[in-house]
């Protein structure tokens, strides 16, 4: 017999699914077309509107949200425009694994195919950027897509479902049953897969292993450190995934990012076997395709992924298994040690030394006024276990990732797409979602004034990160390239930035510029102190291009170069 039949709204209808799937937090910027659920979302305080300045930093937040909770970022927006500004998070949704359900408001039905006011076919705009895209025509349906939504977004590879709404079908009435919670379909490792892993790490000479992607939970996070440990495996990981096992770990080994010390990259190579658990092995993490050989890696590749469309999608793997990562993570945990025909622990030794070597500085980046090796020395040893780290997307970013060490339950989040703009509303929604805990976002001045003014949203929501700007006054890694490719002919990434300790105090932010390494560690605690958000500005050395080289350095090795 069926339950929970209700006579209401389209839109009543879509909050109500929305909190029978466990919804606790929505991210939008309002719009008129769809009015009536806002109006549902009005009687439902079990539900928090986190009101957005623009869709993009909404989109972000809730990007940010599925990060951190393994639940679905729940995004509303308006049509056109609005739908337009949010591609830019169902984008970095869709390359980061990340579940989000997205509700666009759209036109009235009467009115499609005719260009009416703000229309798009969402179908056709969003078809490349999400696993699917429908249009909900009937309200009796609203109820079961919302339910399909969920579970398309949460299973197998989790990743955007974006759901259009036509603003009449909001208003008119049906009564239809209320389903959920969903249920994610994850994929569980076999027996004989296992055995045959266990098989071919044992005649492995030089094995490392490589984590990254998403749905790892806290619990998977141990299990799959504990693996390691037993084994005495070498672990890195894929780009910004570096919170999945304890940097501390004896095993842990650096990241395979956009910065990889070339001492990990050449040990990947030397491997003769490499374990990667959730990683897609994408082009930044393969190092631009380079580190295995296609469609043969020649090497045995043992590849667990959720989805099944991604084993051999590039590398041909010796072993392919479809399996979630809790579900992986609980079954390794529980093995035996495996049963080396060769030692392993030289060589785990050596990768850990290397990587070890590499929190020290470089002498051509260090040193300065502002020396951010110094800076980033100081905050590996302040920040707590539980610390949540976002990070936008530029050369900065390369200090965070390279000098501090990540570990759970803290957490590491940044955006896998590269998209900038990405620090500063994730680091908002950290705060909402762990209010206990010290956030600090880390930004270029680029990425800062492409969504700083959600700073607003923080002081409204009254979530206090604490935003660190890297300011070099120019799109520092466009410039690098550059340099690279057309040595001294600057144009285009220079930028006249204002003057940001007035800007943070405008919005109500604790706000300060810090020139000398010396000033760093008081300003930071001041800012901490003041339990609101905060924006610390670095002044950098624009010569400091990344934490290896600097700008002086890639010009004359460009103009070197044979013509």
């Amino acid at each position: 017999m069926a339950k929970n039949l209700i006579p209401a709204t389209g839109g009543q209808l879509v909050v109500a699914s929305l909190r029978a799937h466990g919804t606790d937090m929505v991210f939008s910027v309002a719009g008129e077309s769809y009015l009536e659920v806002l109006d549902a979302l009005y009687d439902t305080p079990e539900i928090r509107v986190v009101t957005c300045r623009q869709e993009g930093g909404a989109a972000f937040m809730a990007e940010a949200y599925g990060k951190l909770t393994g639940r679905p970022g729940i995004l509303l927006v308006t049509r056109g425009p609005g739908a337009c500004n949010a591609a830019i998070g169902i984008h970095t949704a869709f390359q980061d694994s990340t579940p989000m359900v997205v509700l666009v408001g759209q036109v009235a039905r009467q009115q499609l195919d005719r260009e009416a006011f703000q229309e798009v076919d969402f179908r056709r705009m969003f078809s490349p950027l999400a696993k699917w895209v429908a249009q909900i025509d009937l309200a009796q349906r609203v109820p079961e897509l919302i339910n399909q939504a969920f579970q398309v977004a949460t299973s197998g590879r989790p990743g955007p479902v974006v759901l259009a709404l036509p603003e009449d079908m909001l208003r008119e009435t049906a009564t239809a049953e209320v389903c959920g919670p969903y249920r994610p379909v994850r994929a569980h490792p076999g027996a004989a897969d296992l055995a045959e892993m266990r098989r071919l790490l044992a005649a492995a000479a030089r094995p490392i292993m490589l984590v990254g992607g998403s749905g790892w939970t806290d619990q998977a996070c141990r299990d799959i450190a504990k693996f390691a440990e037993r084994n005495d495996l070498p672990v890195c990981c894929s780009f910004r995934r570096q919170d999945i096992v304890d940097n501390r770990s004896p095993c842990f080994v650096g990241d395979l990012g956009t910065g990889a010390a070339p001492a990990l990259v050449a040990r990947v190579r030397e491997a003769d076997l490499l374990l990667a658990v959730g990683a897609r092995i994408g082009e930044i993490t393969s190092q631009s395709y380079s580190l295995l050989g296609i469609p043969e890696p020649a090497k045995v590749l043992i590849h667990i992924h959720p989805a099944a469309e991604e084993l051999g999608r590039v590398f041909r793997p010796s072993l392919a298994m479809q399996a979630g990562m809790p579900e992986f993570a609980t079954a390794v945990a529980q093995m035996p040690p495996v049963e080396a025909a060769h030692p392993w622990g030289a060589w785990r030794i050596a990768c850990r030394a290397e990587y070890q070597a590499g929190l020290a500085p470089t002498s051509a980046t260090a040193g300065g006024a502002l020396d951010l090796v110094a800076v980033m020395g100081w905050l590996r040893e302040r920040l707590p276990d539980d610390a949540i780290i976002t990070s936008d997307a530029g050369n900065f970013s390369g200090w965070p990732n390279r000098f501090l060490q990540y570990r759970r339950p803290g957490r590491q989040l940044g955006p896998t797409s590269g998209a900038m703009g990405y620090g500063v509303p994730a680091a908002i929604v950290a705060k909402l979602v762990h209010p206990g805990r010290l956030v600090v976002g880390f930004c270029g001045d680029g990425g800062f004034m492409m969504t700083g003014q959600e700073l607003a949203t923080a002081m409204a929501a009254e979530a206090g990160p604490i935003i660190l700007v890297f300011n070099n006054a120019m799109y520092g890694t466009i410039r690098m390239h550059q340099e690279r490719r057309f040595p001294g002919r600057v144009i285009g990434t220079a930028l006249k930035n204002p003057d940001f300790v007035s800007l943070g105090r405008a919005y109500g932010a604790f706000a300060a510029r810090v020139e000398r390494t010396q000033d760093f560690a008081p300003t930071f605690e001041e800012a901490v102190a003041a339990r609101r958000p905060a924006l610390i500005e670095l002044a950098m050395d624009p010569e400091i291009i990344t934490t290896r080289t600097t700008l002086g350095a890639l010009r004359s090795q460009a103009r070197a170069r044979p013509a």
